[in-house]
């Protein structure tokens, strides 16, 4: 058994559809349950819904046109659709009499792409023969706790799925299930929405309760790149690699699962597969608990662009065992992430989003300490078994010397599989282009 998660572009037409309705085919004999996104842009479409909604128009024509479309050009009577389509258009209404969207009202408002998607899915498939039966995720167990737009299953999905599922892992019931991801219930029976990588979070908790073999996830290249092939051309597949890779991976920006969608599977060590629906012969990359055969020096090069760089200098607290609390203490009350750091004992360098709002952060931080802000610049991270550190650092600067880039920070992470680099905004793809070729090439 396994389980086949797709995303929005993955289902984003009729034709995409069918194409995922033949990988499902394909894959038949595995006994698939399957978890699919919204299509396309619906979710985009319903959030201008909710605009016009709030400043007193109703209008559902894109999202209904969608799927009305892509029903008729598939040739199938879903009845569910319009049903759906008038309890959008109810919600609609209401929001418009009060002119307010609240975080409650915003997720029942987005579950209707997912809630739609999967019913399109499910007729297609029984037309092709394929029995297969559509399931909204509480219908399967998903609950979760009541922070709308950002909600947190609770433990007793770990029995409820096994429990909801049980026919078809026993292999009593024939219908492929499709599942909605990225939403739930919470205990009141209100809809929510998982929040980053929620449909990731419902594939690999599917997968892990029910014990499958292999969770895929299906995208449109060969699985996990050595680094963004829109950078360096020949950019290739990583065969293979840890969660916590994978983890880091997915922090310093590459497009693989969220972070949090891998507790699930870490839990089981249920392995997970990045597959490529234009390539379904390809065996993609694996992610699982521990390498195979020996870890490689470096796995892949990943950057992040658009971050803020802080440094921060106490010459008045020099020595002072408060002076990182003070610090960090900051960075609590005004709700500011920190992604990269290097310390010294007076001293802190750390990078945050550069999206993040910072004036009450550095005013706070001020009355204890110099600080500098300084804007554009890019993390570039080096995914790698760190305790090769000093041959691939050796590498990495002699490439970045002999092209005159300095580097602004490094830091190695605590877990041991990632070196980062700063370096300005205008220089981070050379930086990613030098160092893949002197790291793989």
């Amino acid at each position: 058994m396994i389980v086949m998660k797709f995303g929005g572009s993955s289902v984003a037409d009729a034709e995409r559809i069918k194409h995922v309705a033949s990988i499902i085919q394909a894959y038949e004999n595995e006994r698939p349950l399957v978890i699919l996104s919204a299509m396309g842009d619906t979710t985009d479409h319903l959030l201008e819904a909710a605009d016009l909604a709030v400043n007193g128009k109703v209008d559902i024509s894109k999202v209904e046109k969608l799927h009305l479309d892509t029903a008729r050009i598939l040739d199938v009577d879903v009845p569910a659709i319009e049903e759906l389509l008038g309890e959008l258009k109810t919600l609609l209404t209401g929001i418009s009499m009060l002119h307010e969207l609240s975080k409650r009202s915003r997720d029942y408002l987005v579950s209707f792409g997912e809630r739609m998607s999967v019913r399109l899915m499910s007729a297609y498939l029984n037309k092709q023969n394929i029995p297969a039966k559509f399931y909204d995720a509480w219908d399967v167990g998903f609950v979760s706790d009541s922070n709308f737009m950002n909600a947190e299953l609770l433990p007793e999905v770990w029995k409820n799925i096994p429990e909801k599922l049980a026919a078809y892992k026993n292999g009593g019931q024939k219908e492929i299930p499709i599942v909605t991801g990225f939403i739930a219930k919470d205990k009141n029976g209100v809809i929510t929405t998982l929040g980053r990588g929620g449909s990731d979070l419902s594939a690999t908790m599917l997968g892990a309760a029910l014990g499958v073999d292999e969770i895929q996830t299906w995208k449109d290249v060969d699985g996990i790149l050595t680094t963004d092939p829109r950078i360096v051309k020949n950019a290739r597949p990583v065969p293979e690699v840890t969660y916590e890779e994978a983890q880091e991976l997915a922090m310093f920006g590459s497009q693989v699962l969220h972070p949090r969608s891998m507790i699930p599977c870490r839990k089981t060590g249920t392995p997970v597969r990045v597959k490529n629906s234009y390539n379904i012969k390809s065996e993609g990359s694996v992610i699982r608990e521990k390498h195979s055969g020996k870890t490689p020096r470096v796995l892949a090069i990943t950057n992040v662009k658009n971050v803020d760089l802080i440094d921060i200098q106490s010459n008045s607290m020099f020595g002072a065992c408060g002076f990182l609390a003070h610090v960090f203490n900051q960075f609590l009350k005004w709700n500011v992430v920190v992604d990269v750091i290097a310390t010294s004992e007076v001293s802190v360098s750390l990078t945050v989003n550069g999206n993040s709002k910072l004036d009450g952060l550095v005013e706070d931080l001020k009355k204890a300490a110099d600080v500098t802000v300084k804007k554009e610049k890019a993390i570039v991270t080096i995914i790698c078994d760190a305790s090769s550190s000093s041959s691939i650092l050796a590498d990495a600067f002699a490439a970045l010397k002999k092209e005159n880039i300095n580097v602004q920070m490094i830091s190695q992470g605590a877990s041991k599989v990632n070196i980062s680099f700063l370096v300005d905004n205008s220089q981070a793809n050379t930086v990613v282009q030098i160092l893949h070729t002197a790291l793989f090439e």
